[in-house]
């Protein structure tokens, strides 16, 4: 006998789950195995009863029980499937079987009891997913070996299926890789790597079934970030490159330039273009540099600091004249590895003590140019005289500094100052009762200083004399000096320039006579940056 307790648990479940049939016969059943697809529907044939037993019973009833008995109901003589759309048959998370127990009660007496186990048959029902932790970003150094595996992607399929791994070769930077074994998800590096011209790169791939119809897949986009690798020489700046590619930093190295004068000695030396200074040529590690003199620092008369470049004139120079110049070749090379390195030249000018700066004689100078269509013509001051707008340097016994250039501003297409200081104006663009005032600024080569003056030009009418003194500048239009009027207004084009010719000659020839030993140069701590284009000519103190 079935205990009470017993009977009315299986009577809660038959109302709760269960189809109860009520028959006469409970003989003839037996084990049923079946299979059923996945996602099948509601009501989904299973599998049919055929149950026989003794005449005279007075009933039967049957019992689905056990742990997935609540995915069957019984239909008259036949077990189905209870889904629901809810609560679709999903072979990846309830199992490839469900098994029940069918029991068979005559009055309340169990009188057989039978297996049911229905095996659940895979359907494609899910794609690819890459496995998250295998697409992050990635980063590879840019030594890395051609050849090599440098990741690996790796996607799973709920159903079970083959995966293969293919790289979209439409993607940005898929030459960069490839992938040898496809169900492997290993890529291989195909090219090099250089982090100077690309440092980031995005490949995309695909995750695709191999074994199914469908052929479902997933794509992933990855980004490899290229890491710098210790590749690149040092290089000394101002980086002048040799080529428009500007990637590598492939750089000529400058030529560094400084002055010293004989009386300087213990002083760390300034250089244009300064300070010497050399880079790592992979930026993103920027390893520590050391200096070296390689060779002219005249047995330690030059020494340089190997942490910062500075360069220390430790002896002053006894003679200039025997040493004007000293050639210094610096070398720059890796802590890490001496074996990156890089070289460039410094050259330090031994001049002159400079005691005066250049000056004009005057703040403003007068200048008349006379109408007319000659194409150039000299400007004259009072008295017809050429006008000379010349700066004294009393370094010279004769004032007169041959490194001086001299320079307008603003900057005009009117008129141009010769290096002798003499003002030429285009006549053919000027016309009568203008006037033009000009800045003059005058520069020592060597020292870098700079002097200014004035100059007031204006254009006198054809005919018009020019004023023969500061004081009596009335113009007098009927008292015109005929052979000067007619000497500016008569003469060719040909003459004009001839005459040019001959004055700038002469103005040369002057200043070449000019002692070179009389020539000013930086003095100490005045503008010692300024390069110095060419090594100035030797001369003797006045």
């Amino acid at each position: 006998m079935v205990k009470p307790w017993k009977f009315l648990l299986c009577q809660m479940a038959m109302n709760m789950f269960y189809h109860v049939v009520k028959a006469s016969l409970c003989l003839g059943g037996h084990d049923i195995f079946a299979a059923v697809r996945e996602n099948s529907p509601t009501g989904q044939f299973i599998a049919n009863l055929n149950i026989k037993g003794d005449p005279g019973a007075n009933s039967i009833r049957l019992c689905l029980t056990g742990e997935n008995s609540n995915w069957f109901f019984l239909d008259g003589q036949t077990i189905r499937l209870n889904s629901s759309s809810t609560r679709p048959l999903d072979r990846e998370s309830q199992g490839s079987v469900i098994m029940a127990a069918l029991s068979c009660y005559e009055e309340d007496t169990v009188q057989s009891q039978y297996r049911i186990m229905v095996e659940i048959l895979n359907e494609n029902d899910n794609m690819p997913v890459f496995m998250e932790e295998t697409i992050q970003p990635i980063y590879i150094s840019e030594l890395a070996l051609v050849n090599t595996v440098v990741f690996t992607v790796k996607a799973k399929d709920l159903d079970g299926d083959t995966i293969t791994y293919v790289i979209d070769q439409a993607s940005p930077d898929a030459s960069y890789f490839r992938i040898d074994l496809p169900n492997s998800g290993k890529v291989v590096l195909d090219k090099p790597l250089d982090y100077e011209s690309k440092n980031q790169l995005e490949v995309d791939i695909y995750a695709v079934e191999m074994n199914t119809r469908e052929k479902n897949n997933v794509t992933a986009m990855l980004t490899v970030n290229v890491l710098d690798g210790d590749d690149q020489y040092p290089f000394f700046l101002p980086c002048a490159p040799i080529s428009k590619d500007q990637v590598h930093s492939i750089c000529t190295n400058p030529v560094y330039t400084s002055n010293i004068t004989e009386d300087e000695e213990d002083v760390i030396l300034n250089f244009a273009p300064g300070p010497i200074h050399a880079e790592d040529g992979d930026k993103e590690l920027q390893e520590p540099l050391f200096y070296t003199i390689l060779s002219g620092d005249d047995h330690g008369r030059f020494i340089i600091d190997n942490q910062t470049g500075e360069i220390m004139l430790t002896m002053r120079v006894e003679n200039r004249l025997l040493s004007p110049l000293y050639r210094l070749r610096i070398m720059a090379a890796q802590k890490n590895d001496p074996r990156k390195f890089t070289v460039a030249t410094a050259l330090v000018h031994v001049q002159a003590e400079n005691r005066f700066p250049p000056h004009f004689n005057r703040t403003t100078y007068k200048g008349f140019v006379i109408e007319n269509s000659s194409p150039a013509t000299l400007v004259a001051t009072y008295g017809n005289q050429v006008l000379l707008v010349q700066a004294i340097d009393q370094d010279f016994k004769d004032g007169v500094n041959p490194r001086l250039v001299y320079s307008l501003q603003p900057n005009t297409k009117l008129y141009h100052i010769t290096p002798e200081g003499v003002l030429v104006a285009k006549t053919d663009h000027l016309q009568a009762f203008d006037r033009h005032i000009m800045e003059v600024v005058a520069m020592d080569q060597e020292s870098g200083e700079i002097t200014h003056a004035t100059v007031d030009v204006e254009v006198l009418q054809k005919g018009q004399p020019v004023p023969r003194s500061q004081f009596g500048e009335e113009r007098l239009f009927g008292e015109m000096d005929a052979k000067i009027a007619g000497g500016i207004a008569g003469v060719i084009v040909i003459i004009v320039l001839a005459a040019l010719f001959v004055l700038v000659q002469l103005l040369r020839r002057r200043h070449d006579r000019q002692d070179p030993v009389d020539r000013g140069s930086v003095a100490l701590g005045k503008h010692p940056n300024v390069e110095v284009t060419s090594p100035p000519p030797t001369r003797r103190r006045s």
